[in-house]
């Protein structure tokens, strides 16, 4: 089986069992955006440029809007978090025992507040500052706004292994900057 086929068939199993609803909700989706777009903007705009950056020469108009570290990096976590959604999707409601009319809720509550906490943390303090603002609206669209973002309130158990999976995504990083990469 070559790779195009073995990607046909997660995405066709995976989504293709009678009906299986999204595990994220448009308003869920949105906040996961505003988030991914706060810190990178922060990222960008907070970190001053290096020395070395400085006296780097302007790439011109032709030049790559994304390096090849870049996409390394983005492929690498792509990967980690389809991975990490396919894998709650088939086997959460067994590994936590979920079961009832809740079940698919508490399922969906956990893909989305895990890939929440797949955005890392660097060491600017204005980043830690909004990732702490993040982790709070979290908790509270959580255990609070649950008609509002089709979200359901989590155990202390089910918030452990959210936030424990979001956080292998660091680990996850450093292994994928490891990957060696050409120049082109």
């Amino acid at each position: 089986m070559n790779n195009r086929e073995e990607l046909h068939n997660l995405f066709y199993y995976t989504y293709n069992e009678d009906y299986i609803e999204a595990p994220l909700t448009a308003v869920q989706l949105l906040w996961v955006n505003l988030i991914m777009d706060t810190l990178g903007a922060l990222a960008l705009a907070t970190e001053p440029p290096s020395d070395e950056l400085m006296k780097r020469a302007p790439s011109g108009r032709n030049g790559k809007f994304i390096s090849n570290v870049m996409w390394r990096n983005i492929f690498g976590q792509s990967l980690y978090q389809l991975i990490v959604i396919w894998y709650l999707q088939r086997e959460e409601k067994n590994l936590l025992q979920l079961s009832g009319l809740e079940s698919d809720l508490v399922l969906n509550t956990l893909i989305f507040n895990s890939l929440v906490f797949c955005q890392g943390i660097l060491k600017n303090y204005v980043f830690v500052a909004v990732l702490t603002c993040t982790v709070l609206f979290q908790i509270i669209i959580i255990e609070f706004l649950g008609s509002f973002a089709n979200t359901t309130p989590l155990s202390l158990q089910q918030w452990f292994l959210s936030v424990f999976v979001g956080f292998l995504s660091m680990p996850v990083a450093a292994a994928v900057k490891m990957i060696p990469i050409g120049s082109n």
